[in-house]
């Protein structure tokens, strides 16, 4: 049993992406700091905030209610990926190392949100 959402690998994994995000980022346009670098590392914050505020909650029901806004987050975050790449202000290879956890991260909270379903 997990008695905190610091065991989850999940939220791990989802607290390397958001540092990763922040270094990828520092590099920028200073005009982009309430564009997509803002956007991108409140996406990446909010998603093992998400994680951890619902494995504290009391029920399953809003624990997968917060699973489902990490998810949603990670689809933000992705799509703020992808623009930075076309944008050029993420070369393709660190968008491809930024783009991996997000895949992994998601294919994992699909995997909890099956578990708890199952519950």
């Amino acid at each position: 049993m997990i008695r905190s959402y610091r065991e989850l690998v999940v939220w791990q994994k989802a607290m390397d992406l958001l540092v990763d995000v922040y270094r990828d980022t520092r590099c920028f346009p200073s005009e982009e700091r309430y564009g997509l670098t803002s956007q991108m590392r409140r996406a990446a914050v909010s998603i093992p905030s998400n994680i951890a505020e619902g494995q504290m909650r009391l029920t399953t029901g809003e624990f997968r209610q917060f699973l489902g806004n990490a998810r949603g987050s990670l689809g933000e975050l992705s799509t703020q990926i992808e623009a930075s790449r076309r944008l050029g202000f993420l070369e393709p290879d660190k968008a491809g190392c930024l783009v991996l956890p997000c895949d992994e991260i998601g294919r994992m909270i699909n995997g909890l949100l099956t578990s708890l379903r199952q519950r």
